[in-house]
């Protein structure tokens, strides 16, 4: 898969479809399968188009919803459904100006060479979010790309939304997330040097880097991490301040508990699937009662682990 960024026309037709895409639910699964399908079909290579950052994040940070999803796991997963291209914009105040039909024109037809262009049913682009189906199917006209919107999907009743996985994952219902989103939960990223509390407590922990500071789930939970050994390998992870040795202003933590293993994996990139909430965080009065609780958390996760994933 390619990923390419801007305004430099990519010179060749596309197949193309528009989104922030996070979290890859099976709703965004399906407007990608439509996508191959037509593209396969016009011997087109198929392209999303996205934007970095949110547009949410930048108009009203402080309001914007905690991502599912970097752009650096959009993109692995993009390329393991089978992309053909990844075209990000940076969303910036220049980017956000752009009238609705000049996004038609400049991105979707100078930059894209768009021949197909697939959306979802509530599709907005363009200043103030003025552009609507219509005046895509319009441009595309003019421009000559067919346009086409896909129906809400739904999984068991539910709209599959981005929205409907944070409200899962915040709940701690990581079965309902893993519903919508066709697989576990997981994040992503480099284990770095922490402050090795774990180990000189007998739990040494792997520290997962985060992309931002508002991960959508807290807690203690069992997981599974993938990218050391092929096979997963089980463990337990605590995602969050720590209450019990860090500030209230502490920025969140990603640790892993990785059980039977020992190896020096500074620098690794790790995926964590979140498989099971075992508990709340919660700030214990000293460290040997953390320890003890700690403990119980393994034995916890194993059982949980053992049960369900063995």
């Amino acid at each position: 898969m390619r990923i390419t960024h801007g305004f430099r026309s990519l010179g060749t037709p596309h197949a193309v479809t528009i989104g922030n895409f996070d979290g890859l639910h099976l709703g965004h699964q399906a407007m990608l399968a439509r996508l191959q399908d037509v593209a396969r079909t016009r011997g087109l290579p198929s392209c999303v188009l996205s934007f970095e950052p949110h547009p949410r994040e930048f108009f009203t940070p402080e309001q914007a919803p905690a991502r599912l999803s970097s752009l650096r796991e959009k993109a692995e997963c993009l390329r393991l459904l089978g992309i053909d291209r990844f075209h990000v914009f940076r969303f910036d105040r220049a980017f956000s100006a752009l009238t609705a039909d000049a996004f038609i024109e400049q991105v979707l037809g100078h930059t894209l060479q768009a021949r197909y262009v697939l959306v979802g049913d509530d599709f907005r682009y363009g200043a103030r979010r003025a552009g609507d189906f219509a005046l895509l199917a319009q441009g595309g006209q003019s421009l000559g790309f067919d346009a086409e919107f896909l129906p809400t999907v739904e999984i068991a009743g539910e709209r599959a939304s981005s929205t409907a996985v944070r409200q899962a994952l915040a709940a701690g219902d990581l079965a309902h997330a893993a519903q919508l989103l066709g697989r576990p939960y997981s994040i992503s990223g480099r284990v770095e040097h922490g402050d090795k509390l774990g180990r000189d407590i007998g739990f040494p922990t792997a520290n997962i880097q985060l992309k931002h500071n508002r991960p959508p789930l807290m807690g203690i939970f069992a997981v599974q991490v993938y990218g050391l050994n092929g096979a997963p390998l089980p463990g337990v992870a605590s995602l969050g301040k720590r209450p019990t040795v860090k500030n209230p202003d502490a920025a969140p933590v990603l640790e892993v508990h990785l059980f039977d293993f020992n190896a020096d994996i500074y620098g690794r990139r790790l995926r964590v699937d979140f498989m099971h909430k075992l508990r709340d965080e919660a700030k214990y009065p000293d460290l040997d009662t953390l320890v003890a609780q700690i403990g119980r958390d393994v034995d916890n996760a194993k059982h949980y682990l053992n049960t369900h994933h063995a």
